[in-house]
């Protein structure tokens, strides 16, 4: 693997100089709320001044534990040296020209490999925007000029982005929906393959036709563009659905010529162990949305698809004064090289092997484990009641806290409240990723701490609340 020149500099272990959070960034958090919308919440306590290898630095010297990557952003990790390269040398020639009034070779090159690293040997064509949501909402324009229908469909527990369709899309009311209607209409929805809470009989096509049957009913093939998924679901809670469940729906969607369409925006670019989700269940998607591994951090976004589809909107009837920014596409053409060069696909899933050992451990130790899944480095525990099924918003809060202020980075999502998601980068040392790992098993020894609010001896009789 060619090393990481930030990791190389940074020190690759857990660093606590001050409590977390130090003064330094007691002090920026409170200019923050003078300054910045109160809208914008932060998961972390602290202010970042460096990142690379598997660590982020803080204002006040501490080093801490990444198992964020800015929400599966920085795969490659932070300040990979061929981003950098690429980056600085496409600054000096020039930082903008707007590809739709001068248009430039970095441009083209990126939507060359996109259409070839993406599932299916099929003709493509590529449009890039700046961020994951303009790409979702651009994969269901294309639907629909292409379809002539309006329907879309998206699922339970489903994400898609902040924007006004993307909100319609997306399942989960607070904190993305509430108070920000109304929402784009012709959007219905359907139950996703969720194997830790379906039925245990219900197998992934026993799923996928729950799914079509409703839609077919309430919806009609007849009306429907679209069907819209994550073939692993992200803020929703990393749910992973049942083998068969994604291929059956494909199919359905093809026999009733509706554009299936893979929200990959999270799952993409070697996070799970496959350069995109869909691979790992053997699917071909019409069109393909990716962003956040795209470009080694810098704000980049992609639609992807069949060549029939993609042309069938009018000239200019995609674009944006952003899109494809060329110094976005230089760093996501070193970002594409890096993770040929360095085989992260590979890396990804030796870090699923990594993780899933030792939380399986823990697991085995504390049954407010629900759940552990995921693929490659895209990793979740599902944290319930002890002894039940009862989702512990709770519980997960005060792990995810108790993790955080032992110096490791830890986000939480889920319909639910109730999951912790580990995403580190593919950068990371076995040796740092197992001393999270060591931390995380601390923070679920410590019972006293792990204690949700709302729990009482009726829920969980080894919570000892103090």
């Amino acid at each position: 693997m060619v090393e990481n020149a930030a990791m190389a500099e940074l020190e690759q272990r857990r660093i606590l100089k001050t409590a977390i959070p130090g003064p330094r960034s007691l002090e920026l958090m409170a200019r923050k709320a003078g300054a910045v919308a109160r809208g914008i919440g932060t998961t972390m306590p602290v202010f970042a001044v460096e990142a690379g290898g598997g660590v982020v630095v803080d204002v006040d010297g501490n080093s801490l534990i990444d198992f964020g990557s800015g929400i599966a952003v920085t795969t490659i990790g932070n300040s990979a040296p061929r981003v950098v390269a690429a980056v600085r040398d496409q600054v000096e020639l020039f930082t903008h020209t707007c590809f739709m009034i001068t248009p430039y070779e970095g441009y083209v090159a990126v939507a060359e490999q996109l259409n070839e690293l993406t599932p299916g040997d099929h003709e493509k064509r590529s449009v890039l925007f700046n961020s994951g949501a303009e790409a979702v909402e651009n994969t269901v324009k294309i639907a629909r000029a292409y379809t002539k229908k309006q329907a879309v469909v998206a699922f339970d527990h489903a994400y898609h982005g902040r924007t006004n369709l993307a909100m319609a899309l997306t399942a989960k009311n607070m904190p993305y929906k509430h108070g920000f209607g109304p929402f784009a209409p012709e959007v219905y929805r359907a139950p996703m393959s969720y194997p830790y809470r379906d039925d245990k009989l219900m197998d992934g096509e026993v799923a996928a036709h729950r799914a079509t049957d409703l839609i077919d009913k309430q919806v009609g093939a007849g009306n429907l563009a679209a069907v819209i998924i994550e073939p692993i679901q992200g803020e929703g809670g990393f749910v992973v659905p049942a083998d068969g469940f994604l291929p059956a729906l494909a199919d359905w969607c093809r026999a009733n010529e509706v554009v299936f369409i893979a929200d990959e925006i999270q799952t993409g670019f070697a996070r799970t162990g496959a350069m995109f989700a869909c691979e790992l269940f053997d699917v071909v998607p019409d069109l393909i949305a990716t962003a956040k591994g795209i470009a080694g951090g810098l704000p980049l976004a992609a639609v992807t698809g069949r060549a029939e589809i993609m042309n069938a909107a009018h000239v200019g009837g995609l674009g944006g004064t952003y899109g494809g920014n060329p110094v976005a596409c230089a760093a996501a053409l070193a970002a594409m090289e890096t993770i040929k060069a360095e085989n992260l696909v590979a890396r990804a899933a030796e870090i699923e092997r990594i993780m899933l050992g030792r939380l399986h451990r823990i697991q085995a130790e504390d049954n407010r484990i629900g759940d552990v899944r995921g693929r490659g480095a895209m990793i979740a525990v599902e944290l319930v009641h002890q002894d039940s099924t009862d989702p512990d918003p709770g519980f997960t809060t005060a792990a995810a806290t108790a993790a955080r202020e032992k110096g490791v980075i830890v986000l939480t999502c889920g319909t639910y409240g109730n999951v912790l998601r580990f995403l580190p980068p593919l950068t990371i040392s076995d040796e740092l990723l197992n001393e999270g790992l060591d931390v995380l098993a601390e923070v679920f020894s410590t019972k006293a701490s792990m204690c949700s609010p709302k729990s009482s001896q009726q829920h969980d009789p080894s919570c000892q609340r103090r």
